[in-house]
């Protein structure tokens, strides 16, 4: 029902260096003659640790990779190579992870209302582990694939903190879960397990007890209902690469010892998560060519080839800290060059089309470049092609160390 996920060793594990990475994306632009197109680089060896430092902090959580943060194939691929499950939520994305060659088993069907076509699918091809909180949901699985193995979803206390959180969309409710699993019982469906999320860039990760907690008390009345035992526990996302990550895996142990220590003791419970942002961030870096510039008074102010309606949306929403990198082709290093207040525009006509405001950079010249780090999660998967600027079109160029 639900696949194995295990590391691939035998890989370098080493993320590239930032020289490194700077003369490789000089080399890019120099090869593929580009002079504005935005580009990505994918740094296989930070996909690799990512997994190590997974595996390492939590391994009796098997990792089911959000697809929707960030779809890249040959990201995908690399993930697919070292073993991690995939969480889709439509048959587009399962079509997806299916073309790699990976087994339907290593998919949970991760969208608690999903349209019929999709059901009917996922039945054909064999995606027999999927997601409710409704008996809307459960009378759509019955009709079109009654042998699926569900999840319940639960609402769990929003505690988190975190910038993104989906009880107002997802999850039952405390006083709707035994109506809910009497329906499913009384349709003859087996509801193998519980799901959560504790919301996406959490970051009090006490909140994790609390899901757990919830968790556990749905396994308990389960079986005060005679359901069959539950065996899989889906503990969500909410996870960042870092210093956070540790602290969050740390909760997440104490919480499962806490309430599952038999279980655990036994290997009874298959316990899974669905890591998004901790895996696709880092990895990518986007590379952006300055196409316009403009002074006025003390501010120097640029137009690069990619902007909020592109890869930076996530500034709309997360009003992230964005990190970048000036590459000034006389002088790449930019050592001892003055600074100036600067604002980066992205190149569409919309005004609200701000990247950088207030952002000390030495002065560029049409056709130097702005580098952008960690730029994997949320990014290509939400830009759009508004203007015609194809956000979708954006190349990526794989670095492997």
């Amino acid at each position: 029902m639900v696949g194995e996920a295990k590391l691939i060793k035998n890989r370098v594990t080493k993320p590239v260096s930032r020289d490194d990475l700077f003369h490789f994306i000089k080399s890019a632009i120099s090869n593929e003659q580009q002079q504005t197109d935005p580009f990505y680089v994918l740094d296989l060896g930070a996909i690799r640790s990512l997994v190590e430092t997974w595996f390492h902090n939590l391994p009796v959580v098997q990792p089911f990779y959000a697809v929707k943060c960030n779809p890249n194939p040959a990201f995908l691929k690399e993930m697919a190579a070292l073993g991690a499950g995939f969480d889709c939520a439509s048959l587009p994305e399962i079509e997806t992870i299916l073309s790699l060659g990976v087994s339907p088993d290593r998919i949970v069907f991760a969208n608690t209302c999903k349209p019929e076509s999709h059901i009917k699918y996922a039945a054909k091809v064999g995606v027999n582990l999927t997601t409710f909180d409704s008996n809307c949901e459960l009378e759509k699985i019955k009709k079109w694939h009654p042998k699926c193995a569900l999840l319940i979803r639960i609402k769990v206390p929003e505690t988190s903190g975190a910038t993104f959180k989906f009880g107002s969309k997802f999850g039952a409710l405390p006083e709707e879960i035994v109506p809910l699993l009497k329906a499913a019982q009384e349709a003859k469906l087996q509801v193998v397990g519980v799901s959560f999320h504790i919301g996406s860039r959490a970051i009090n990760f006490h909140a994790f007890e609390d899901a757990i907690g919830a968790a556990k008390t749905t396994f308990d009345t389960a079986a005060q209902l005679g359901l069959p035992k539950m065996h899989i526990l889906d503990i969500g996302g909410g996870f960042t690469s870092g210093p956070k990550f540790t602290d969050a895996a740390s909760a997440v142990k104490v919480a499962l010892q806490k309430y599952f220590p038999s279980e655990l003791a036994d290997g009874n419970l298959k316990i899974i998560a669905e890591p998004g942002r901790f895996f696709a961030n880092s990895p990518f870096t986007l590379t952006t060519s300055v196409i316009g510039k403009r002074e006025r008074a003390e501010v120097k102010e640029y137009w690069i080839s990619d902007g909020i309606s592109g890869s930076m949306n996530f500034l709309k929403y997360d009003h992230d800290e964005v990190i970048c990198t000036p590459l000034i082709m006389k002088n790449p290093t930019c050592k001892e060059l003055k600074t100036w207040s600067s604002t980066v525009f992205g190149p569409t006509c919309d005004a609200a089309d701000t990247v950088l405001k207030g952002f000390e950079l030495p002065e560029l010249d049409v056709n130097d470049w702005l580098v952008f780090h960690n730029m994997g999660a949320y990014t290509s998967s939400r830009g759009n092609d508004f203007n015609g600027f194809k956000t979708s079109a954006i190349p990526t160029f794989i670095y492997e160390n």
